[in-house]
């Protein structure tokens, strides 16, 4: 059974709660966003720091490192990876249409990851010190590349005459995820005791690596695929009614389906290569944002972004008070609070996975 969508014309009061919802989340996510630089383990105060900079004290050199180097950093890539994962999956699920799709169920987050693996691998065993000038820039391309071929892949075998099949689509990204895996194994088996450690981390996924460097290659890029993926509203609200229909009310559908694979693929791909696998987000947000506003895309892309980036810096923020002062992994804490909330959705919607 396919995802039913709307038509193209979407009620006015639908809408206007979409628009509300912009400026509530906008809010919710600079709450966030000012919690996250105002906590960790070191007891550094964010209020402190500022209070002393109005009043012309001064900060210290440890307190401008905290602040700066390491919170400030993780916040913006905490919130870039957040709205990534979750407009990729409100991508995904109007390509598909399903609400079922998402880029780390499906395989997608795996193949940016086995991407990201193979990056840290080759970089080691390149001569000359040469890791240390093209590592950071053949990390994120080997990862966009991953996440291009699985979607790819996926979208191949899943759909046949139009139509995809959501049956063929969950078995494609079990098979693909496996193969990954598989591979990835590969990778860990040859890795040396340096290369062990780094791939534990995109195992695991974390963004206690955050530094500038990679908030400037990955941030751009996740901003530009964001702002691909809004231009699609209108021809994920057509795809919602069938291909058919869709080309016969004036939608480029293959050039829908480019744009689509081009936004998720840029955006999971810089997303893994910064954080590694984070699941759970692209299903949860865009689940959520239609149960309060419905499925126009118009403003769930958007407010997809704003949830995302909210969801992720408070499950980054639990993951470095929990245990604090060492840190759990941010991908334990995703999946422990997606996998109840996939379940649920599972049994909402059984029809839609009825093999």
């Amino acid at each position: 059974m396919a995802f039913v969508g709307p038509s193209l014309a979407v009620p006015a009061d639908r809408r206007q709660r979409a628009r509300q919802l912009h400026g509530l989340l906008a809010l919710a996510l600079l709450a966030v966003c000012l919690t996250s630089l105002a906590v960790g383990a070191s007891g550094t105060s964010l209020w402190r720091a500022v209070w002393a900079l109005l009043t012309g004290q001064g900060v210290s050199a440890a307190e401008a490192v905290i602040l700066w180097d390491i919170r400030a950093p993780r916040t913006l890539l905490g919130a870039c990876v957040g709205a990534a994962l979750a407009v990729s999956g409100a991508v995904m699920q109007g390509l598909f249409r399903n609400p079922l799709a998402d880029p780390g169920l499906l395989g997608v987050s795996a193949g940016a990851g086995l991407g990201a693996l193979m990056a840290i691998v080759a970089a080691g065993s390149l001569p000359f010190g040469l890791a240390a000038y093209v590592g950071d820039a053949l990390l994120p391309v080997m990862a966009f590349t991953g996440a291009w071929a699985s979607m790819m892949l996926l979208y191949a075998v899943a759909t046949r005459s139009g139509r995809t099949s959501v049956a063929t689509m969950l078995l494609a990204g079990i098979a693909l995820a496996a193969l990954t895996g598989a591979l990835s194994g590969l990778l860990i088996f040859h890795a040396d005791d340096m290369q062990l450690r780094e791939l534990t981390f995109w195992q695991l996924g974390s963004l206690a690596g955050s530094a500038w460097p990679k908030v400037l290659i990955a941030g751009p890029v996740i901003l530009l695929a964001t702002l691909l993926a809004t231009t699609l509203a209108r021809g994920l609200n057509g795809l919602a009614l069938g291909e058919a229909a869709a080309h016969h009310i004036g939608i480029d559908v293959q050039r829908t389906k480019n744009i689509a694979i081009l936004a998720v693929s840029a955006a999971t791909g810089a997303a893994v290569a910064v954080s590694g696998g984070i699941g759970f987000i692209g299903i949860v947000v865009p689940h959520l944002l239609r149960l309060a506003t419905g499925p126009d895309h118009h403003g769930l892309l958007i407010n997809s972004a704003l949830l995302g980036a909210s969801l992720l810096l408070g499950a980054d923020i639990v993951s470095r008070l929990i245990v604090a002062p060492a840190e759990l992994p941010i991908g334990i804490v995703t999946a422990v609070l997606g996998a109840p909330f996939f379940l649920w959705i599972l049994l909402r919607r059984r029809s839609v996975v009825d093999l």
